[in-house]
């Protein structure tokens, strides 16, 4: 299948159409209960497979795309922060689409929805398993029936993440863009609202915050068992409180095929190191001792944003610990002032294979 160029840009991934992405490393939340949104602890690094032709496995050389390093059992979000235009974006775990549960398509579907809309959508934690709440992302290997892709489909042939944009339409982009230019000339011309102690604020709307520094906050925000091979997949961890966002557009906006698409391998840190030369990240931060330490999680509301009903196929995907153990890490709950409410290129082409 031959779509557009997707490149990396230092810890980014390019999708044509506009489209960025970073795999952020996060705390692993228990397995019961339902929580706020984990905080980023900095950005997965990203190479492109093609550029190991002598020690990437052979398999990954004919899918393309690119790898990331990630310990057991890790966990991590999907952060879209760059992505300025509009475009629709699907995520597959094993080829499993993890908006509504079904294979992984070449195209668009409405009932259900299988993509998720941004720049609406924010960032993606997990699956679309429940009601206003998805299961986590978690790194698990492949051969033991734990990842989404062997409980929905019996078998674990792929693992990775797989990713596939498509953009809007000529007339549909050139409509929005248009929009996007009268919305800003009417925020111009309307003055500053004052501000107590007299003087001015920073424009329509009040104070805008500055993105958090990274691996501070969300915003564009290991195991005992046998020794895993070098691909993983994902499972799932625990619940948190997130919507996946129905998509307000009519269908005949979006282009009919897609405009880039990416295999995404997840390789164990030893691996990692004997395919790039290269250390991992460090293992990630004790989530207790981020609590204790009273650094924040998030909580992220949309008041015009519909959530999509929860796939009933994801629904029923067990988390990790059935495969891997119980999580007997200590837990601490975050104190409610830490949970913080959140409002509304360069580089060679990442080549794409056979999957």
């Amino acid at each position: 299948m031959t779509v557009g160029a997707v490149r990396i840009d230092g810890d980014s991934l390019l999708l044509p159409g506009g489209v960025q992405v970073r795999f952020v490393r996060t705390l692993r939340l228990p397995e019961k209960g339902t929580h706020a949104l984990p905080p980023g602890l900095g950005h997965f690094p990203l190479r492109r497979v093609e550029d190991y032709p002598d020690t990437a496995p052979q398999q990954w050389l004919a899918r393309g795309g690119i790898m990331l390093p990630v310990y057991l059992r890790e966990a991590m979000w999907l952060s879209f922060a760059g992505t300025a235009e509009p475009g629709a974006l699907q995520v597959g775990v094993g080829k499993v689409c993890a908006v509504s549960g079904k294979p992984w398509s070449g195209r668009l579907s409405r009932d259900p929805q299988n993509y998720l809309v941004l720049p609406r959508q924010p960032w993606l934690d997990g699956i679309n398993s429940g009601k206003g709440t998805v299961r986590q992302f978690v790194a698990v290997p492949l051969g033991m029936g734990a990842t989404v892709e062997g409980q929905v489909t019996g078998e674990e042939t792929w693992g990775g993440l797989q990713l596939q944009s498509f953009p809007l339409t000529g007339a549909a982009l050139a409509a929005w863009r248009e929009e996007q230019r009268r919305e800003a000339e009417r925020r111009a011309a309307m003055p500053p609202p004052p501000q107590p102690g007299g003087g001015y604020g920073y424009g329509y709307g009040g104070p805008v915050p500055a993105a958090p520094a990274m691996g501070a906050a969300p915003f564009g925000r290991p195991g005992g068992a046998p020794r895993a091979r070098a691909a993983m997949g994902l499972g799932v961890g625990g619940s948190m409180r997130q919507e996946v966002y129905k998509d307000d557009r009519s269908a005949s906006d979006w282009a009919g095929e897609p405009s880039g698409r990416v295999f995404v391998h997840l390789v164990t840190p030893p691996e990692w190191r004997r395919i790039t030369g290269e250390e991992p990240p460090p293992s990630p931060v004790d989530r207790a001792a981020y609590t204790r330490a009273g650094l924040p999680w998030f909580d992220y509301y949309d008041a015009e944003g519909e959530d999509l009903a929860p796939s009933e196929t994801l629904g029923a995907v067990l988390p990790a610990g059935e495969w891997l153990g119980d999580d007997h890490a200590p837990w601490q709950e975050p104190s409610p002032h830490q949970v913080k409410p959140l409002g509304d290129a360069p580089g060679k082409p990442v080549t794409d294979g056979d999957w």
